[in-house]
């Protein structure tokens, strides 16, 4: 029984101390675990937020674009009638390679022809009016030396009459030379080299000078010079200059390599598009490209030496604005940029910021303002 009692005594002993084990260990965890909590709120109203900046430095940003363009006739012309007429002939047609000065096409105008005819003779029955009446007052004028001779008003009438049919004399005259100007239109000539796109008229039509819907009588275009035309987005715009080395490839030859020079810029950024229209000259002395041709553009872009070059994700784009979040005196400010060249995750801005400042360098609208900022 003693025995009994001595191992009851044993396990009694052993709960005991099990027990009162577990009790210190529960409040020690306790206590560490609430410390830690009250510690990491004081740091956090304490320090600030914590955001990745980045340091503004001006830096160009080089990028390589690629632009739609499309290959223009270096002149063009559609050419219509100056007068009425039927038409004559013509000397021309689709793919025609024309010089400078070439007849083209002729038309007819009986009336206008004896209109010339008619304006040549009142030409003529003036000039000689004019010089009887001159004659007669050349003779009169000399009589007129002889004191008593010859009345003074008499004179005087002789001598108007003598100026009115000279000017009669040169209103017939310009007269005439406009007939035979307006004649001169029933034949068409090239005003430069090129090729005819277009052919609408044959002999016998009847065209008019003053029918404003009417299709060309020939469309008229010079090739061996070309002009492509591109849009140039306005950020990328300003880092191009003149007789900058642009490189382009045509769908209409996979693979060729051709190469031409900024030779004009607009000046004028378009308000819908927001690009500014550039123009190359291409030679196209063998004919093998031709206008209306598609192209892409290829042509490395320098950037903005005065804009500062910062990772694509710290600009923040919405509909109303694009801006960066600045740090100044620690605390955080939105600033308006404008972003120029992009390239490998980086971007150009420009704003009102200064080099040296620092940015979030992952920025979001989310982001207040006014903060500190660790």
């Amino acid at each position: 029984m003693n025995r009994i009692l001595m191992i009851v005594i044993v396990f009694g002993l052993a709960a005991c101390t099990n027990g009162s084990a577990g009790s210190v260990g529960s409040s020690g965890l306790a206590g560490t675990a609430g410390t830690a909590g009250s510690a990491g709120t004081a740091g956090s109203a304490g320090s600030g937020a914590r955001y990745s900046l980045v340091r503004l430095e001006r830096k160009a940003l080089p990028q390589e674009v690629k632009l739609p363009a499309q290959l223009a006739a270096y002149e063009a012309v559609n050419i219509f009638p100056r007068v009425n007429g039927y038409v004559k002939d013509v000397f021309v047609d689709v793919g025609s390679r024309v010089r400078k000065g070439q007849l083209l096409m002729e038309l007819e105008a009986p009336e206008m022809e004896q209109a010339v005819v008619q304006a040549r003779e009142r030409y003529a029955r003036s000039k000689l009016d004019y010089a009887i009446s001159s004659e007669n007052y050349d003779r009169m004028r000399r009589a007129a030396e002889t004191p008593g001779a010859v009345a003074p008003m008499g004179l005087a009438s002789l001598r108007a009459k003598a100026d009115a049919d000279s000017a009669l004399c040169n209103a017939e005259k310009a007269n005439w030379e406009m007939q035979r100007a307006v004649l001169a239109y029933l034949k068409v000539k090239a005003p430069f080299d090129g090729v005819i796109a277009e052919r609408n008229v044959h002999p016998g039509a009847l065209v008019s000078a003053e029918g404003k819907d009417n299709k060309p009588m020939l469309d008229l275009r010079k090739v061996d010079r070309l002009r492509l035309q591109v849009e140039i987005p306005e950020g990328i715009a300003g880092g191009l200059e003149d007789r900058d080395t642009v490189v382009f490839y045509l769908s209409a030859y996979p693979g060729k390599r051709l190469t031409g020079h900024v030779n004009r810029r607009s000046g004028v950024v378009n308000s819908q598009y927001r690009a500014e229209r550039m123009e190359l000259d291409v030679n196209n002395g063998d004919g093998r490209l031709a206008p209306g041709m598609y192209a892409d553009v290829l042509f490395s872009s320098r950037g903005n030496a005065r804009a500062f070059t910062v990772p694509r994700a710290a600009v923040v784009t919405s509909t109303e604005r694009k801006y960066v979040v600045v740090v100044r005196g620690g605390r955080t400010l939105r600033v308006d940029v404008s972003t120029g060249n992009e390239s490998a995750g980086q971007v150009e801005i420009t704003g009102d910021l200064n080099e040296g400042e620092e940015i979030v360098a992952r920025a979001n609208d989310e982001v207040p303002e006014g903060i500190v900022v660790k």
